[in-house]
């Protein structure tokens, strides 16, 4: 005849032992005696003895991944103070560095205007170098402070509706005094009514002139860029292409990282890239690039109907 085992007694004051006690691991094992105690009693040994191998064995997994989840996020604060300190001393240094140089600009500036006097050929070349010079670190200070911001977890958009074609146009229009110097050309293709989409038009517009920057750099001299932005089933694709010398796979794979470009001793930080990905994957859209060696390059960003 098989005996039974009893509904109360000590077996049920185990459970609740394990199931309620912060300290599993001990009084695991006071619930695996008391079940093995009350297995003699009723005669039920091999039953209770599995019964309490498991819930000995469950109290030590769950203390065991407790342990872990406390080292985890021990881990996660740590990283986190680390990345608000690093973000903190970029943020310092690139406003040390961006002040005075905004100045030096602004001296220059006045000086190639010819406000204080005329000047010669050889000071207006040397003062257009260092004025360019100076836009290109103040540029980097900015890129800094922006993905300072981002690593920071400070990076947010402040999303309203707006008009990506009216947005590339003004882009545009400011690009190109910059590709006339290097005599490109650059065009813009829109459609003729574009729907509003809820993104911020201060971050849309960086990402515009990231890429157009990028190309102008990457296209040879007299070469061209085009931009077009098309209305999809998702939302809006916005193309910007040129026709320079392209990338080879190892270089392509390098992009989208810090301080990184498509091309080695090339002029740029690689900063512009990262930025711009971080920008249309907070607005929920993606980023793809299609080249090929000597063929030139087109990147291509999507910006989804709703907001993210």
């Amino acid at each position: 005849m098989t005996s039974e085992v009893p509904s109360g007694g000590p077996y049920r004051l185990a459970r609740r032992v394990v199931s309620r006690s912060p300290r599993l691991p001990l009084l695991a094992g006071v619930a695996a005696a008391a079940c093995a105690a009350a297995a003699l009693v009723t005669g039920a040994w091999p039953e209770l003895a599995t019964a309490a191998g498991f819930v000995s064995g469950a109290g030590l997994t769950l203390a065991g991944l407790r342990g872990v989840a406390a080292a985890q996020n021990a881990e996660l604060t740590r990283l986190g103070e680390l990345v608000e300190r690093r973000a903190e001393q970029v943020t310092a240094l690139s406003h040390e560095l961006r002040t005075p140089l905004s100045m030096i600009k602004g001296g220059v500036d006045l000086l190639l205007e010819r406000t204080p006097g005329p000047l010669t050929a050889a000071q207006e070349r040397f003062l257009t170098t260092v004025d360019q010079q100076c836009g290109q670190v103040i540029g980097l200070c900015e890129s800094l402070l922006t993905q300072a911001k981002i690593e920071a977890g400070l990076f947010t958009p402040r999303l309203e509706k707006i008009d990506v074609s009216v947005v590339a146009r003004d882009v545009v229009t400011a690009m190109r005094a910059l590709c006339a110097e290097r005599n490109q050309r650059i065009t813009l293709d829109t459609p003729q009514v574009t729907p509003l989409i809820a993104a911020d038009p201060m971050l849309v517009a960086q990402a515009f002139t990231n890429l157009l920057s990028n190309a102008g750099r990457f296209t040879t001299e007299g070469g061209s860029i085009d931009v077009r932005v098309m209305v999809i089933d998702t939302g809006i694709a916005v193309y910007v292409t040129d026709d320079g010398a392209g990338m080879t796979r190892e270089q392509r794979r390098r992009l989208f990282h810090r301080f990184a470009t498509g091309r080695p001793l090339a002029d740029g930080t690689g900063l512009g890239l990262v930025i711009t990905k971080t920008i249309v994957e907070l607005h929920g859209g993606s980023i793809m690039v299609d080249t090929t060696s000597m063929r030139g390059t087109t990147f291509l960003f999507t910006l989804p109907k709703g907001a993210p």
